[in-house]
């Protein structure tokens, strides 16, 4: 079996309508204006905060990944949040550095320099709000080289994504340079978290993530790499009745399984691949209640693939279905608790809802603009 039934729930019936769209953003920004606190930043899911110290200040989970979704929807015009971002910014590396909220244990070293969970992605988004940071984030960038990670939420692949963002191609090409060179003989990395290792396929923590961080250097490799790595997506695919999966993941969601690779792969997938990945998305429908509407492992990160498939074939059929998922999302928005950060809350949903006014299949982060 390509995936479980049961962890998914019936599609929504309920058409797009952009009016609509634009009134459900403007809640979920409302509300996180309201839940924000000057002294405990935002409220903490508990899964959220596993073991980690609160509040949350990180760009996965955290303050920071709050204020970058504010503003990216602010500068989209799609809602004005009534928060000083500037502030809040500084207030979440403030407290980053006089407690920081590393998630769990036996993560590799350096763990404060890791994009998602470290200082790098609040001193990025501070950078991007107008803090003069820039010393500071180049030194947590430099720093990550010597990771083991080589995935995208601790290693190498998340600070190049950084260093791309902030348009220091130097540094952006030393690191890719480091995370190509320790690329396996099979076409994938090794990665060395949690106490353990092993070699994926996804986005996150694997050939997916890295291989799109990559892409966005401009180099003459990156040509073969794109084979290379379609080549290996290919072999790796667990195919069945015209839909796929990548069963080394195990799962169907962005983070791990066939959402994800459509998504970071859609320009360079084999085509037919790409196609049978997203219609698996589009059948199973969207994430049930525990996985939820977030954009790491719920409905909206699965509306990506869509959109990604919207890119690649500009079939308007693959549009109007992530408008659909969006819809979907949204609707478990509103009837869920509400829950405060990029990835998994809210915010993540009203920029997978943005992105499909336009039609955008950009990821959030993995592919800053």
């Amino acid at each position: 079996m390509l995936y479980a039934p049961a962890a998914f729930e019936p599609l929504t019936d309920e058409p797009w309508y952009e009016a609509r769209v634009r009134d459900a953003v403007a809640a979920i920004v409302a509300d996180a204006d309201a839940a924000f606190d000057p002294e405990e930043l935002w409220p903490a899911d508990e899964w959220d905060g596993y073991e980690a110290r609160l509040p949350l200040k990180n760009l996965y989970v955290g303050a920071a990944g709050v204020v970058f979704a504010l503003d990216e929807l602010r500068r989209g015009g799609l809602a004005e949040t009534t928060l000083d971002l500037f502030a809040v910014a500084a207030s979440a590396l403030e407290r980053w550095r006089a407690e920081p909220d590393v998630m769990v244990a036996d993560l590799p070293e350096p763990p404060e320099c890791a994009l998602l969970t470290g200082e790098t992605g609040i001193l990025l988004i501070a950078c991007k709000l107008g803090h003069g940071l820039e010393d500071d984030l180049r030194d947590r960038i430099r720093g990550n080289l010597v990771s083991e990670a080589d995935e995208l939420m601790f290693g190498i692949p998340g600070t190049l994504v950084a260093a791309v963002a902030m348009g220091w191609e130097e540094l952006a090409r030393e690191s890719a340079a480091m995370l190509a060179s320790r690329r396996g003989a099979s076409g994938l990395w090794t990665q060395r978290i949690w106490g353990t290792s092993f070699q994926g396929v996804g986005t996150v923590h694997g050939l997916a993530g890295n291989v799109r961080a990559l892409l966005q250097v401009d180099d003459p490799r990156n040509e073969s790499l794109r084979t290379e790595s379609a080549a290996v997506l290919a072999r790796l695919a667990t195919r069945e009745d015209g839909l796929a999966n990548w069963h080394g993941e195990g799962k169907l969601q962005w983070c791990a399984g066939a959402p994800g690779i459509v998504s970071a792969a859609r320009d360079y997938l084999d085509e037919e691949l790409l196609l049978a990945g997203a219609e698996l998305v589009w059948r199973a429908g969207p994430p049930g209640e525990e996985k939820g509407h977030g954009i790491c492992h719920g409905t909206s990160g699965n509306g990506f693939a869509l959109l990604g498939a919207f890119e690649r074939t500009q079939d308007e059929l693959w549009l109007e279905r992530a408008r659909r998922f969006a819809m979907h999302a949204l609707a478990q928005a509103e009837r869920m608790p509400g829950r405060y950060s990029l990835f998994t809350g809210g915010v993540g949903t009203a920029l997978f809802a943005a992105a499909c006014v336009d039609g955008d299949a950009r990821y959030p982060v993995l592919e800053l603009r």
